[in-house]
């Protein structure tokens, strides 16, 4: 099996989206700044998850939610509340 996840920063509100085989140990990853694209940016926690059969079909929709560049559809997809605008945007 393998997921697609999504993570949100619990200081800044913004998304990463990722794939792994094990959620909750790349979860932990994220957490403890073994992930270059994450660190110094947490702390995470996840909000949502997808499963497949395959790595390829949840890396396949890792790339389709990255292609949205939404935090707003990312939000609704995960059933959040719409983020708040950042300032000086």
């Amino acid at each position: 099996m393998a997921y697609c996840y999504i993570l949100r920063s619990e200081r800044s509100g913004r998304f990463y989206v990722g794939h792994a085989e094990d959620v909750e140990r790349r979860l932990a990853d994220h957490l403890r700044g073994h992930v270059v694209s994450t660190r110094g940016k947490g702390p995470w926690e996840i909000v949502h998850v997808e499963k497949f059969t395959d790595r390829a079909a949840a890396c396949a929709r890792e790339r389709e939610i990255k292609s949205w560049k939404s935090a707003t559809r990312i939000s609704e997809l995960c059933g959040l509340e719409r983020p708040a605008k950042r300032e000086g945007r």
